[in-house]
Formats: C-alpha cells, structure tokens, sequence
C-alpha cells in the first residue's frame, strides 16, 4: 500500500474520531497539541487504526509502539512500514 494512500485512510480516521476538520489534519498534525487529544482519545485512535490496518499491522499496535505516534506523520510511517 503507498503512502498517499494510508495517508488519506489515517486522516480520515483522525476527522472521525476527533471531530476535528480535515483542513487541521496536516502530517505534522500532534495529536495532543494541535488536534486536542487527550490519552483515551489516543487509545481510541489506535484501536481505530488497528481496524482499518489490521492486515497491515497484524491486528494490534503494541503499546511501546503506540507510545510513539505523536504525530500524523508517525502513524503513516509506522503503518507504511508494516506493511513494507
């Protein structure tokens, strides 16, 4: 799967999960900072993730791996990765 298209997909979660508009979600969009996530929006996130992407993460995101997506950018490189 290439990048733009896992991209669009975590984006789009993103927009869904976090109401927020599609115009603030940018790659270097911080979940925490610029998006106004807290910690249970962010396991929410992750779970949303696994689902979409579960062939490409092989169902779950460990949680020392979660720790480090910050940033949209993050997740679309985690994802790209796994799926390499």
């Amino acid at each position: 799967m290439d990048r733009e298209a896992i991209e669009k997909r975590v984006k789009e979660i993103v927009v869904k999960q976090l109401n927020v508009n599609m115009e603030q979600v940018t790659p270097e969009s911080s979940f925490y900072e610029d998006l106004g996530a807290d910690s249970l929006d962010l396991v929410e996130l992750v779970m949303a993730f696994e689902s979409e992407f579960s062939n490409e993460v092989a169902g779950e995101i460990p949680e020392a791996d979660a720790d480090k997506l910050r940033t949209i950018k993050d997740v679309v490189d985690y994802i790209h990765s796994k799926a390499n």
